[in-house]
């Protein structure tokens, strides 16, 4: 039985997470907006996942995606175990295997990304602001400073945080719902 609102694709990957133990997986609001910004993504698009875990947040992109096959989704996990538990799965994505920040130059721009990992995020957060395409949408999540005691973590996210709010390419927005998120557009060029 499904719960309400939550995609049947959602809830296998909740799954997957419960029963890998898995505990850095997107939770709400995150997920819907992922579907929300993933239906939004114009036809023939691109979307883009930086840390796909278990699948949860490729789950929800993919969800905004139902009955569409015009838009490709790539997501990019650093663990081999992970990345192939998620190509086991009916998720009509491709699931690639490597650092974000080396393959992030190679994979051209996206309508929709979302930085869900280190790589890409708290390092190589230019070649992510790069890969997102003109009117493109940026999602980058767990931005609450709260959730962080060391002054090294502290340090990466207030720089992450500075580098979008004022990045001149960039309309930001800061959310404060869960673990916080900034949501960024690229100015068209």
């Amino acid at each position: 039985m499904s719960a309400p609102g939550v995609p049947d694709v959602v809830l296998a990957a909740e799954r997957r997470a419960v029963e890998r133990s898995f505990a850095h997986s997107c939770c709400a609001p995150t997920g819907p907006l992922l579907a929300v910004l993933a239906a939004a993504v114009r036809p023939g698009g691109r979307v883009l996942e930086l840390g796909t875990g278990v699948g949860v947040g490729t789950a929800w992109i993919a969800s905004g995606l139902v009955g569409r096959d015009d838009v490709e989704v790539v997501t990019i996990e650093l663990d081999e175990d992970l990345a192939d538990l998620v190509r086991g799965t009916d998720l009509p994505v491709t699931v690639l295997t490597r650092d974000a920040v080396a393959l992030l130059p190679g994979l051209g721009t996206f309508d929709l990304v979302f930085a869900d990992a280190l790589g890409g995020k708290w390092t190589g957060l230019d070649l992510t602001i790069a890969a997102v395409a003109p009117g493109g949408v940026l999602v980058v999540d767990d931005m609450d400073l709260g959730r962080y005691h060391s002054p090294e973590d502290r340090a990466a996210v207030t720089r992450v945080r500075e580098t979008l709010l004022r990045h001149p390419q960039l309309v930001s927005a800061e959310l404060a719902d869960g673990t916080g998120h900034i949501l960024s557009t690229r100015r068209p060029a």
